[in-house]
């Protein structure tokens, strides 16, 4: 009747002071079974071992790290290599793992890859650096057999981290070593470009722009020069020619077909020097071509002119020592005038080509920029892969003397001395957590079952009436006194108690 109405303190001692029996029966059994359940259940045994992480001995501000991948990436990638086909099977065919477990191979396989556990080691003092290290353990069912099969494991990871690490770097130095091969190509090529093109186009180059405007300021200043030269050489002619004249003119000669065509050829000369330098009205001008009409009239009076072509420089047999002096320097003066024109016409032609150099300028300097930025391009990328080559090689050198990143056994694999499962104290604990819950469970059935009226609430509960009396119970003698156990067989039956048959009428 208990299980039907609200319960306190004084009911459940009641229950625990009737029902305690039923409680530590199984309280005891439970556990004593659980214990006795752990001698047929295989042990298993656990060995681990420690593995830090050693940093690169060397700063990595001299020799940058080539492995730059996560710490935690990188275990990740190595524990899927380890966890691979190809690593596990050689392990189980060497320690003959399972062997009496008859399974196949892709079960033993998996029973490996479950067994095995590998955690990160956590540090807080070794945070700036990454994780500090990790643990390897593998468990199984012999103690020895964990410890060894542990130990060539954490082999197994060490090496790999290993040939990672120098496959890494030798890869990357390999590329860089390629990558620099490229780019000295492509340089030479650049540069072999840029020299057949500054060839070319020797002088118009952009650095050649203000040579040139200096050599044609330069040129322009022979020139005028060469130019005043000729004009004083002409003049210094014209006044030869002059003197021959008036030489000519004294001589006993000198009204010879030849003196005359000479005199006239001097006038000539004269008149020409004249009109290049003064105009018609210039006196001097004047009187040269006075002179002229005075001796063309003159030789034309003569029959003898017309019919004779002398030379405007031959001489005749009998001139003076001077009138043959005078010929003799106008004759270097012709010579000379004609090396100063050859003298200008050279000059011409160099200013020419100057002025054609800088006129081309702004094409060439446009091409010759491109080729000049490309060769730029291709010397900045050989020398940054040069740099890399050079680090990659160092990393490689490091690596290789182990100096590098590592992993490093820090404790090996132990031997356990004690199995990890099964565990007595933990079972005979949950055993004894079990019997409590199970005698409580069965405790609390059978209350909630049972409807005696053992107090006035259960009888208020039951009937809803006040209690007038109560009348002990005395007892069957007759029919003696019942087990124990006799009510179970009655579990709907009201039992009577000590108290009295309550009175319920009005």
């Amino acid at each position: 009747m208990l299980g039907h109405r609200t319960l306190n303190a004084e009911d459940y001692f009641a229950i625990l002071k009737r029902r305690w029996w039923i409680i530590g029966i199984p309280s005891i059994v439970v556990p004593v079974l659980a214990v006795a359940a752990t001698l047929y259940i295989p042990a298993q045994y656990v060995s681990m071992s420690t593995v830090q992480i050693g940093q690169q001995k060397v700063s990595n501000s001299l020799v940058p790290a080539v492995v730059t991948e996560d710490i935690n990436s990188r275990l990740a990638s190595i524990n899927e290599q380890i966890q691979s086909r190809s690593s596990i099977q050689p392990v189980i065919e060497k320690f003959n793992l399972y062997a009496d477990q008859r399974l196949s191979m892709d079960d033993r396989i998996s029973q490996v890859r479950k067994n095995l556990k590998i955690e990160a080691v956590q540090s807080d003092l070794a945070r700036s650096s990454g994780l500090p290290g990790f643990t390897i353990s593998f468990t199984a069912s012999d103690a020895h057999t964990a410890q060894i099969v542990c130990a060539e494991l954490t082999s197994l990871f060490t090496r790999a981290d290993l040939n990672s690490r120098q496959d890494t770097a030798e890869g990357t130095t390999a590329f860089f070593r390629e990558q620099l091969d490229n780019a000295k190509h492509a340089l030479d090529d650049q540069g072999a470009k840029l020299a057949d093109f500054q060839r070319k186009h020797f002088g118009m180059l952009p650095d050649d722009e203000a040579n040139n405007i200096n050599i044609l300021s330069s040129l322009q200043t022979q020139l005028d020069a060469s130019s005043q030269a000729l004009s004083r050489m002409e003049q210094d002619k014209a006044l030869l020619q002059a003197m021959l004249t008036e030489q000519a003119a004294a001589s006993p000669n000198s009204t010879s077909p030849q003196t005359q065509e000479q005199e006239l050829q001097a006038l000539l000369a004269q008149q020409a020097t004249l009109t290049s330098q003064y105009t018609a009205e210039y006196p001097g001008v004047i009187e040269i071509n006075r002179k002229i009409a005075d001796l063309r009239r003159k030789m034309a009076q003569s029959p003898a002119v017309a019919a004779s072509g002398p030379s405007p420089n031959s001489s005749g047999g009998n001139d003076s020592t001077a009138v043959q002096d005078l010929r003799a320097r106008i004759r270097a003066a012709d010579i000379g005038i004609q090396a100063k024109k050859a003298e200008q016409a050279q000059i011409t032609r160099q200013i020419r080509e100057c002025q054609a150099r800088i006129q081309s300028t702004p094409e060439v300097e446009e091409q010759y920029k491109e080729l000049t930025r490309d060769a730029q391009t291709s010397q900045a990328l050989y020398d940054s892969d040069l740099s890399k080559l050079n680090q990659a090689q160092q990393a490689t050198d490091l690596q290789n003397r182990q100096e590098g990143e590592t992993f490093s056994l820090l404790d090996p694999a132990n031997l356990p001395d004690n199995p990890t499962y099964p565990k007595r104290r933990v079972f005979a604990s949950g055993g004894l957590g079990a019997g409590l819950a199970l005698g409580l469970l069965f405790s609390a059935l059978l209350e909630y079952r049972n409807t005696a009226l053992r107090t006035e609430r259960d009888v208020w509960a039951f009937t809803k009436l006040p209690t007038l009396a109560m009348i002990a119970w005395s007892g069957d003698v007759a029919e003696g006194k019942p087990g124990r156990l006799a009510w179970l067989k009655r579990p709907f039956s009201r039992k009577p108690t000590k108290d009295a048959i309550t009175d319920t009428t009005g």
